[in-house]
């Protein structure tokens, strides 16, 4: 049972779908997807080209950060980067994924702790999700967060001339892609 100023599911997706504007559902509670930095821009378009080009062909594909992932009835957010692997499994219009591979956070300062904290638990609670990454805007690293066997998550840092590895890719995709472009980052 929601209380008053708390929105339950099906009244989220019919605002979040006739709005000019995304918006995250957290806990009932409706979120504005706000704008973001050139250099946030800027790494989520080498990812989703760099990404769509070396998963091209395989059973895999990146998607942007329009594609609504539900977490659970109550959470719904927009990665800034998906990858789905196999048939996607969508919900509602064909506009909520359900069966995310991969899911790849670019860091803001404004958000950064909520994405590493409450919504790394959360994606981490998604049946079939086996990588969570975390990109930072202001340095060249890279966390990647990998499902073990057992269901504990091994962390691997890429940083400086590195890459990133991920299960869906036949080789890793290097920072220099990643961070082609971007302007005043710490090496």
């Amino acid at each position: 049972m929601h209380g008053p100023d708390r929105m339950d599911e099906d009244t989220y997706l019919a605002l979040d779908r006739r709005s000019e504007h995304k918006h995250e559902l957290w806990d009932g509670e409706v979120y504005a997807m706000s704008g973001a930095s050139l250099a946030h821009n800027q790494i989520v378009g080498n990812l989703v080209r760099h990404l769509g080009n070396a998963l091209d062909g395989s059973a895999c594909r990146a998607l942007p950060s329009d594609m609504r992932v539900r977490v659970s009835s109550d959470r719904y957010v927009y990665p800034d980067v998906t990858i789905v692997c196999g048939p996607p499994s969508l919900a509602g219009e064909h506009d909520v994924l359900l069966n995310p591979s991969t899911v790849i956070e670019v860091l803001s300062p404004s958000t950064a702790a909520f994405d590493r904290g409450d919504k790394f638990a959360a994606y981490r609670s998604i049946v079939g999700l086996d990588e969570v990454v975390f990109v930072s805007q202001h340095e060249r690293r890279v966390e990647t967060y990998t499902r073990q066997d057992d269901d504990s998550w091994l962390m691997r840092e890429s940083k400086g001339d590195g890459g990133l590895v991920l299960s869906s890719l036949s080789t890793p995709l290097s920072l220099d892609r990643i961070y082609r472009d971007v302007q005043d980052l710490a090496r």
